[in-house]
C-alpha cells in the first residue's frame, strides 16, 4: 500500500488539466480544509474530490469489489474511508463550500461529457 498515491493520481491530473485549459484557476490539496480536497476553486467556493472507485466504495461500479483475502481488514478500512468522506463533506458544507465528487469510472467511461458536466456544475454553484 505504500506505493498507492493519495494525490496527483492520473484521474486527478486529467481533471486539473482540463479545468486549467477552460480558464479555471484553483489550488490543489488544501491542507486547511477538512478532507484536504483535491481541487479547490475559491472563486466559486467549490471543492472537488476525485475519488478512486475502490478506495471510496463506489457502489454499483465495476471497479469496486470487496477483496476476498484479508476481507475483515479491507472492509473496515474502506468503511472508515467512506465515513471519513461523509464527515468531511458535512464539515465543508457547514462552512459554505459546494462539494463535487468525480469518480474514477466516470472519467474512464466518457471524459469529455463528464468534464462538460463538471464545468456546468461549477458555474451553476457559483456564489457571487
Amino acid at each position: 500500500m505504500a506505493a498507492i498515491k493519495s494525490s496527483n493520481t492520473k484521474p486527478e491530473v486529467a481533471v486539473r488539466k482540463y479545468l486549467f485549459s477552460q480558464g479555471f484557476r484553483f489550488r490543489k490539496n488544501v491542507k486547511g480544509l477538512p478532507g484536504k480536497p483535491d481541487i479547490v476553486l475559491a472563486k466559486y467556493k467549490t471543492c472537488i474530490f476525485v475519488n478512486g472507485c475502490f478506495w471510496h466504495k463506489h457502489d454499483g461500479c465495476r471497479y469496486f469489489v470487496w477483496p476476498k483475502s484479508n476481507a475483515e481488514f479491507w472492509r473496515e478500512k474502506i468503511e472508515n474511508n467512506v465515513a471519513r468522506d461523509q464527515k468531511n463533506y458535512e464539515l465543508l458544507r457547514s462552512e459554505g463550500w459546494n462539494i463535487i465528487v468525480v469518480w474514477e469510472c466516470e472519467i474512464k467511461r466518457d471524459f469529455e461529457s463528464k468534464m462538460t458536466e463538471l464545468t456546468e456544475a461549477i458555474k451553476n454553484n457559483a456564489l457571487f
